[in-house]
């Protein structure tokens, strides 16, 4: 078993520590049950909203995240709530289609070594709370506003009802609009003005703010029993998933809970917007009207699924600019708070979990205790950090290729003026780069990383 999922009592008073785990999404609560493992920290959590219950639509889980999941003991619960089966060899994941014409062309399936697992958001972080133990205290309504740390002596929390707590540590899961992360940068910051190194302290403060990808997604759930209805011969009812792509944006729908739903989302996007800022409210409840007419020339089986929509929810995907760190002193960044990506890689679910599981590893080593959870937290950082971003910039590029782009300079193919020859070649060569980005997913092993972790550890203990 990997030393981050043992249980673990350590009696020195030094190793007892108390964290404060602000956000409870699947992150959070995924880095929560690993470190329970360790009866000697304390783990209190805060969450903003009212009850613990996930907001979104479909989740997907590659083969490297996959792997936590297992060591967590939460496999065998969460294949009771999806129809996909483990397979740990050459898997036909996604189809995908240039749909925006009367007839589409199914040009590539991106096959995976091992699954990817499907899930309703909800059905997983569900799972996740059912498997928390009582001593990982919950604290609902609880939006935090600030922190202040010292070299020494605990860290305070002041929280919006002006509230307070106090931790050895605090990882802030927060989501984009992370407070912590603001905080983080501020001291940043702060550190580099002290210093005159105002420049510098002005692109720290550049980082604390989401910035919008310039894609709308428009996510809705679709009882499978309606599109038997009126189109029953339908390519998502009998395959894995299926992606629809145009130059203006992309389609992706597939079954989840068991095959009583159908995940659907549609992405508008707007390439030369990236990194702007939103107007309007980022979340919000719309009509058809929203979104339809972009695939309104788009293929049949396209424009079935929208006639099976209703209220969807319109998100404006934003993300966080790269940090240089996702630490300072004893307070830690994870998940969206930290590497908040588009979703062009169905990773960000992912990547969180394994920030949860290295988080946990080193926090939870022997060697970790009060005296220098600096030192645990710069591990890491100097893991995940340069990872995650990796993930994220291919996630943004994957939304160029959804587009039909092969060239980010060039902009989207003009494929419909191409000789069919020539159209094929490149839809080609487009799916061979798509499965090229995804490659790392079933190529890399997060064995590696949690040796690569423990490495560290030992080596500057």
């Amino acid at each position: 078993m990997p030393h981050c999922l043992k249980s673990v009592s350590r009696s020195s008073v030094q190793s007892h520590l108390i964290l404060c785990l602000s956000g409870a999404g699947i992150g959070g609560l995924t880095f929560a049950l690993a470190l329970s493992r360790y009866t000697d920290i304390d783990i209190d959590i805060y969450e903003s909203a009212r009850a613990l219950t996930e907001v979104g639509a479909g989740i997907g889980i590659f083969p490297r995240p996959w792997k936590i999941i297992k060591m967590l003991g939460l496999e065998a619960d969460l294949l009771k709530v999806t129809e996909t089966q483990v397979v740990d060899g050459p898997v036909s994941t996604f189809r995908y289609r240039k749909s925006d014409q009367y007839e589409g062309i199914e040009f590539y399936t991106l096959i995976t070594q091992g699954s990817l697992m499907l899930f309703h958001r909800a059905d997983f972080q569900q799972t996740l709370l059912n498997h928390l133990p009582k001593q990982c205290r919950t604290h609902c309504l609880k939006r935090l506003r600030s922190y202040a740390q010292r070299q020494s002596g605990p860290i305070e929390l002041l929280f919006e009802d002006g509230t307070t707590a106090s931790c050895d540590l605090l990882i802030g899961a927060d989501g984009v609009k992370s407070a912590v992360r603001a905080g983080v940068l501020g001291e940043k910051a702060q550190w580099a003005r002290s210093e005159g190194r105002r420049e510098e302290a002005l692109e720290i403060l550049q980082h604390v703010e989401p910035v919008w990808s310039g894609t709308n997604a428009y996510r809705a759930l679709i009882p499978i029993q309606k599109l038997k209805a009126i189109a029953p011969n339908h390519r998502v009812l009998n395959t894995p998933g299926v992606q629809y792509l145009g130059k203006q944006g992309y389609i992706i729908a597939y079954r989840i809970s068991g095959g009583k739903l159908i995940n659907f989302v549609a992405f508008v996007v707007k390439h030369h917007l990236e990194n702007t800022q939103f107007n309007g409210p980022w979340m919000s409840t719309v009509d058809n009207s929203a979104f339809s007419s972009i695939f309104a020339h788009w293929e049949p089986e396209v424009r079935a699924l929208i006639a099976c929509v209703e209220n969807p929810m319109q998100w404006a995907i934003h993300t966080v600019r790269p940090m240089q760190s996702f630490v300072s002193g004893r307070v830690a960044l994870l998940g969206d708070a930290a590497h908040s990506m588009t979703p062009h890689q169905g990773s960000g679910a992912g990547q969180a979990i394994e920030d949860a599981c290295i988080l946990a590893t080193v926090l939870g080593h022997p060697s970790t205790n009060r005296t220098n959870i600096a030192r645990a937290l710069r591990v890491y950082d100097s893991i995940r950090c340069p990872f995650a971003y990796r993930v994220m910039e291919v996630s943004r590029i994957n939304g160029r290729y959804f587009t039909l782009q092969l060239d980010e300079a060039a902009g989207a193919m003009d494929l419909d003026k191409l000789p069919p020859k020539q159209q094929w070649d490149n839809l080609q060569q487009l799916g061979s780069r798509i499965v090229k980005n995804w490659e790392w997913t079933w190529t890399t092993s997060i064995d590696t990383t949690l040796q690569e972790a423990l490495r560290m550890l030992e080596s500057i203990a």
